[in-house]
């Protein structure tokens, strides 16, 4: 059996608001910081912004403590209000680079208002050493429930009235 040389990662989540305010929170990655699953993991994190404030070629560098580690992301295609597009470099805990994309397909909710259907996914090479290990260390099981954790964070901040 063949060991897959890229990993995909993909979770969704229905959100009872127009694409556009969706779109607001992941295109400005200074907005990451009210949903991000990853927040709070270095209370002394260390973030650099830089390029445009939202959209194609904004920019945001991070550095913090082991679990945080460092890294880099650059929005590299937004198309308002439907996809955004991030290209991430991991420099710690090991190298790796991967592309996170945002599906945003607007639809009803159960009570026939207007949603939106958010798909998140992450494409990327598998390390050597998941490839050796295999299903045991699947980027699924180490990212999956920070997608999910992730989503419902979105979701909260986009259905919450505008401050």
């Amino acid at each position: 059996m063949a060991i897959a040389q890229t990993y995909t990662v993909e979770r969704q989540v229905l959100v009872a608001a127009p694409p556009e305010r969706i779109f607001a929170e992941i295109a400005d990655l200074r907005r990451w910081q009210g949903w991000s699953p990853w927040e709070g993991l270095d209370p002394a994190l260390d973030r650099t912004y830089s390029g445009p404030g939202s959209g194609e070629g904004a920019a945001y560098a991070w550095s913090g403590n082991r679990k945080a580690g460092k890294g880099s992301m650059r929005v590299a295609r937004a198309e308002a209000p439907r996809v955004v597009s991030i290209d991430i470099a991991f420099e710690k805990p090991f190298p790796n680079t991967s592309t996170s994309t945002f599906t945003l397909t607007p639809e009803d909710d159960d009570g026939g208002a207007p949603a939106t259907r958010v798909t998140w996914t992450m494409v990327g090479p598998r390390p050597l050493v998941m490839r050796l290990l295999g299903p045991a260390l699947s980027m699924d099981k180490i990212v999956g429930k920070d997608f999910e954790r992730g989503l419902q964070q979105l979701r909260a901040v986009s259905e919450a009235p505008p401050a």
